[in-house]
């Protein structure tokens, strides 16, 4: 269960500041369908968590010393690209223009898929869960709580999207990502030394 929730945590917070989470918000004004949009990118998702995991079962057969060392790295790094990304976000429009495009379920189903699938390939929340998959020992609890993550956040995008990323800045949302991906960095330099 604490696999489960280190991934679901850890994927959250690094996906919630994250372009998926702007191109959900996008997709369900364009189609005007968010159960569709959700479920498109849910799947997307679990295509991309099942590589991740398949990855990371990969790299733990490594020795333990190398996976630890490649898992702080993977960690170290992700938190400096969402403290740049933080320093550098831009305050989105709230007065885009999105056109609205008439689709049955199955179009808006099918253009999230596709969007989601080919945006999330080599994401800073794949390489998350290859590291913690590699890590873990239990890649199952780590898949699944990566794709609840996932989840979570497609459906805050949804339901909620636009009316979030008003009330809190983007900055933010990085600066929390980016301390969590330091401390997952620091906690598994700590484990590597001990």
């Amino acid at each position: 269960m604490g696999d489960l929730l280190r991934a679901l945590v850890t994927v959250f917070l690094a996906e919630l500041p994250d372009k998926t989470m702007f191109a959900t918000v996008v997709l369900v004004a364009r189609y005007h369908r968010p159960w569709s949009v959700w479920l498109g990118a849910g799947t997307a998702f679990a295509l991309h968590v099942i590589v991740a995991v398949a990855a990371g079962r990969l790299i733990s057969r490594a020795p333990a010393d190398v996976v630890q060392t490649g898992v702080a790295v993977l960690f170290g790094l992700g938190a400096i690209w969402l403290f740049r990304s933080a320093r550098s976000a831009a305050a989105a429009s709230d007065d885009e223009v999105v056109e609205v495009v008439g689709a049955t379920a199955w179009q808006a189903f099918g253009g999230s898929f596709a969007l989601i699938a080919v945006a999330e390939w080599g994401d800073l929340t794949q390489l998350a869960t290859a590291g913690l998959a590699a890590r873990s020992g239990a890649p199952l609890a780590t898949g699944l709580g990566a794709w609840f993550g996932l989840l979570a956040v497609a459906g805050l995008a949804a339901a909620v999207g636009r009316q979030l990323v008003r009330r809190v800045p983007i900055h933010r949302l990085n600066y929390v990502a980016a301390a969590l991906f330091a401390g997952l960095c620091l906690w598994t330099v700590f484990e590597l030394v001990a």
